[in-house]
């Protein structure tokens, strides 16, 4: 009899401890599940806050900062308020750049440009808009300058409105080595029409009246009351040496 209910006690102590094992293991089931799911729910969280950071990002920011080149160090800045589709800009291009791209690449000056959109808001059409998007996509790649100059060298009179093709804006890339799906999603899905607006928002609230506006350290050195040539601009900008 002992032995006997010494095995049925045995045999329920067995059983309980299996029991016991299954709701242990089913809870760890449970508890990896939700585990499984808060991380989930914060993968979401965190890939919805990504994008909202890229958009914002890719947007501009509230300020409307222009876009830079040179080093940041340098002891001059020129700042120049320029729309891809005026004439006046693409004459202040084709004869200054050369001096200005000299004077960066010494370190001398560092050259912030607000891109903004006076043409399409005075003549009509988008291409002021989409190149500034454009150039901005271009930025991303770190390709903005070469972008800019091929802009320049192939700009169409006023009243074309080429730039309006977001496709004409890629091909014209290609010739500034700016290629890749990156940068045709970000021409073709406008990533920067919001900072292109703000920043034409920015220019009408400047004061300034017309493109190309060009201040060096803040001062108007580019006026018909003082012509200005690629010499006595590299002489005012060493002056800041």
């Amino acid at each position: 009899m002992n032995e006997g209910h010494e095995g049925k006690r045995t045999a329920t102590e067995r059983m309980r401890a299996e029991q016991l094992r299954r709701r242990t293991t089913e809870k760890r089931g449970r508890q990896f599940k939700v585990a499984g799911v808060v991380v989930a729910v914060l993968a979401v969280g965190a890939g919805v806050g990504a994008l909202v950071a890229q958009q914002t990002s890719g947007n501009g920011s509230a300020d409307a900062k222009p876009i830079a080149v040179g080093k940041p160090g340098a002891p001059a800045k020129l700042t120049v308020y320029e729309d891809f589709r005026c004439p006046a800009c693409g004459q202040f291009e084709k004869q200054f750049s050369p001096t200005i791209r000299a004077l960066e690449k010494k370190g001398k000056l560092r050259t912030e440009y607000h891109l903004v959109t006076i043409i399409d808001d005075n003549v009509g059409g988008k291409g002021s808009h989409r190149a500034a998007n454009a150039a901005a996509c271009a930025r991303d790649e770190g390709t903005f300058r070469r972008f800019h100059d091929v802009l320049y060298r192939n700009q169409p009179p006023e009243q074309n409105d080429a730039f309006s093709s977001r496709q004409r804006l890629i091909e014209l890339a290609g010739k500034a080595g700016v290629k890749g799906s990156g940068f045709r999603d970000c021409v073709t899905g406008g990533t920067h029409d919001g900072w292109v607006k703000k920043t034409g928002d920015a220019f009408k609230k400047s004061g300034h009246q017309s493109t190309p506006t060009v201040l060096l350290d803040g001062e108007n050195i580019y006026s018909s009351s003082e012509p200005l040539t690629p010499a006595s601009l590299k002489q005012k900008v060493l002056a800041k040496s």
